[in-house]
């Protein structure tokens, strides 16, 4: 992935604004655009198949933890 980045603002209803920002904190993100980012990518890369996407076992634990931190797995 690039590492240019770009700056947006975004309008969320003040309820999601909440919800992401403790999920992102509960999680260990260091601030709701880390949180944003890393849900973006992983979305985007739902749609992949599971060879184009290859994570180290490093980079697999952190995603279980945040993962399993969120709820979404046990």
């Amino acid at each position: 992935m690039s590492s240019e980045k770009v700056k947006i603002t975004l309008e969320l209803p003040r309820t999601l604004y909440d919800s992401a920002l403790q999920k992102a904190k509960e999680a260990g993100f260091q601030s709701l655009s880390e949180f944003f980012i890393f849900i973006l990518e992983q979305l985007i890369e739902e749609g992949e198949s599971p060879s184009d996407t290859v994570f180290s076992p490093e980079e697999e634990k952190i995603v279980k933890e945040r993962l399993r931190s969120l709820g979404y797995i046990e």
